[in-house]
């Protein structure tokens, strides 16, 4: 062997070394993540890398090819879209951030698609959230993970993340209605269940919003992977956050916050950690 080629493998080994020592760092972080609502979910799959991991295609009528997204979003080649949805920003397109854009404060809200205890806090704290953003108190900034697939097998974290990045697409406020209708009391299944991994129920969904409702365009963003790629870089964002252990986690200016119990104890969270414009 050519001292070239001694030095080439030895890099190899100290990359190899290196990628796993990561992996068993997600793997950790995922193990904490499953801590939901105050119960453990048992670990039915890990994921091994970030954006990389192959789930089960699940129940749902998700024809969407997950792992070749992955493989993309690893290796950078492939035939998927990779534009991120209009109206998002920042490096990639991986801000989404809603409301007023010169808000002097920012809530920052991450969030599972497939998260009980994320549809939960939407249904007990959403309309406030909202009047916050109408009110121009601050903007809110999601940032959205896919590790209930991971962990629990299917595809409904990732195709309803993809599902939002159409809506956000279309416009903000067709993105926050459809975010609310995915989690709302009449629509969010059990994290067990994987209907959000079929592109229909998610079209199904929207036919009550009315940016969204018969607009061809929305569906055809979902029906064909438009978002895909965009989704599993966003789920990467919401991995590499060492502050993240849990959905939901709220931040507010940048620090985690206490998940308030009752409107009245999100208002007095935010008026006491609020910064003056």
């Amino acid at each position: 062997m050519s001292k070239r080629n001694s030095s080439e493998a030895k890099r190899a080994a100290r990359e190899r070394l290196k990628a796993e020592r990561e992996r068993q760092a997600r793997r950790e972080k995922v193990r904490r993540q499953l801590t939901v609502g105050g119960s453990v979910v048992a670990i039915l799959a890990v994921a091994g890398g970030i954006g990389v991991a192959v789930a089960s295609m699940g129940d749902g009528d998700d024809a969407t090819d997950w792992g070749a997204v992955a493989e993309q979003v690893q290796d950078g080649e492939g035939d998927f879209p990779t534009d991120a949805p209009a109206h998002a920003s920042g490096d990639e397109g991986l801000t989404v951030r809603v409301g007023d854009e010169d808000a002097a404060n920012t809530l920052t809200l991450y969030e599972d698609a497939r998260c009980p205890a994320c549809a939960d806090f939407e249904q007990s704290l959403g309309p406030t959230v909202r009047e916050g953003i109408d009110n121009g108190d601050y903007a809110v900034e999601y940032v959205f993970g896919t590790f209930l697939d991971d962990n629990l097998g299917g595809s409904g974290s990732k195709n309803a993340l993809g599902a939002l990045g159409a809506a956000l697409d279309v416009s903000p406020e067709a993105f926050l209605d459809y975010h609310d209708a995915l989690y709302s009391a009449d629509i969010h299944p059990p994290e067990s269940a994987d209907e959000f991994g079929d592109d229909e129920r998610l079209i199904e969904i929207a036919a009550n919003i009315p940016e969204l409702a018969d607009n061809q365009e929305f569906e055809n963003a979902v029906t064909n992977d438009t978002f895909a790629v965009w989704a599993l870089r966003m789920s990467d964002k919401f991995q590499a956050d060492p502050d993240v252990e849990g959905t939901p986690t709220l931040k507010f200016n940048g620090e985690v916050i206490e998940r308030p119990a009752t409107p009245e104890d999100f208002q007095a969270v935010i008026e006491a950690n609020s910064v003056q414009g």
